[in-house]
């Protein structure tokens, strides 16, 4: 009897079991990611002003797409209102639905979603850093519930301060972000990922990349612009090789002193799909541009270009692995250059960071791409 009834038990249980997997198995869930798992990632922000050129689906491309985002203010809270009567525009196409249909579409996918929070305001940031436990705590009461209500599994952190700071800013950043990752953790409610410019690993930045490494779950080291709207000569924007040769500085250097201090595991390649045009007086590399002429150039806008332009001849830069064009401005007699990836580079981005067995790669920005840019993603 005892043994039957044993049986029974276990029976029913197994049932249970079985009955709780095929339910489960039958919901479409976002892919979780857990400290200390490597997955690798293939990421693409969205910019809320993108969101009328980004398409509604990217999953044969990405893993995981990134919402950009909500800005953060001087104390840590996140800023609802640009002024009295007007919504903070990241905030505002959060709140008034404009993104769910790409997030909505995402889960369906199985994709993960990453929320960023910015400031790139400098006395903002010095105000956030002059108290960071209390303005790190403050985040996290204001994010958390946005976190959970949208489905937001990684909370991603851009503070952009330029210029060098002091060892008091650099371990007050520290602080910051180490309470960040302790509420998250505590209250279990995303992965820490965090923007990093390629020149942390070089000069004293506010960010310091020793120190912060322990707290963050990803390091996207953003291998762009190294080349700008305002650059004084024209050159490649997201220079792969051609350090200490045609350039200062390039991703290859930033990669090789992140990992000196961070697990391959942990950093992302940052890469553009897009680049800059300028006006010069010169037709090769690296001419002088013409004051304030500097464009972003998608590589959409490349593509609608080349198709167009009977005279536009694409050049490939073989120490940064990057494309341009050189072409006459017939009515100002001057040359226009445009530095952009296309196909091809962006091959040659994942096989950097698969030779380097980087965590990922991660694309600024969706809605800037064209027809073929994203192709070798497919396989990646």
């Amino acid at each position: 009897m005892l043994k039957n009834i044993t049986i029974a038990i276990f029976g029913i249980l197994t049932g249970i079991l079985v009955g709780y997997l095929l339910f489960f198995r039958s919901q479409t869930k976002p892919i979780i990611k857990l400290p200390g798992v490597f997955v690798k990632q293939s990421i693409g922000f969205l910019p809320y002003w993108l969101l009328d050129k980004a398409e509604k689906d990217y999953s044969q491309y990405l893993n995981e797409i990134c919402y950009f985002g909500l800005t953060i203010g001087s104390d840590g809270k996140l800023i609802e209102f640009s002024n009295p009567q007007e919504k903070e525009p990241g905030w505002y196409a959060l709140e008034s639905g404009r993104v769910n249909s790409f997030l909505e579409k995402a889960k369906e996918n199985n994709q993960t979603l990453s929320l960023t929070v910015f400031n790139g305001e400098s006395g903002s940031i010095g105000d956030l850093m002059s108290n960071p436990i209390e303005h790190a705590d403050n985040l996290i009461s204001d994010v958390g519930p946005i976190l959970k209500k949208y489905g937001f599994s990684d909370l991603n952190l851009d503070v952009e301060y330029v210029g060098t700071a002091s060892e008091e800013a650099r371990m007050h950043f520290t602080e910051f972000v180490k309470e960040i990752k302790t509420r998250l953790k505590d209250e279990n409610l995303a992965t820490l990922s965090i923007d990093v410019s390629p020149t942390i690993y070089v000069k004293n930045y506010l960010i310091d990349p020793v120190a912060i490494s322990e707290y963050v779950d990803s390091i996207i080291i953003m291998g762009y612009d190294y080349h700008f709207q305002g650059s004084y000569v024209t050159g490649p924007v997201a220079p792969l090789f051609g350090a200490n040769t045609i350039s200062e500085y390039d991703i290859q250097t930033a990669v090789e002193k992140a990992l000196l201090i961070s697990p391959s595991s942990k950093i992302i390649l940052g890469a553009p799909l897009y680049g800059y045009e300028w006006e010069t007086i010169g037709t090769t590399p690296r001419s002088p541009v013409i004051p304030g002429t500097g464009l972003i150039a998608s590589s959409q806008r490349v593509e609608e270009l080349l198709n167009k332009c009977v005279n536009c001849s694409v050049q490939q830069d073989q120490d940064a692995l990057e494309n341009y064009i050189v072409y006459k401005d017939p009515d100002r007699g001057s040359y226009h250059q445009i530095f952009y990836p296309n196909r091809k580079v962006m091959s040659d981005k994942i096989k950097f960071v698969q030779k380097n067995n980087l965590g990922g790669i991660a694309l600024w920005a969706l809605g800037y791409e064209d027809s073929d840019i994203l192709g070798p993603l497919k396989d990646y």
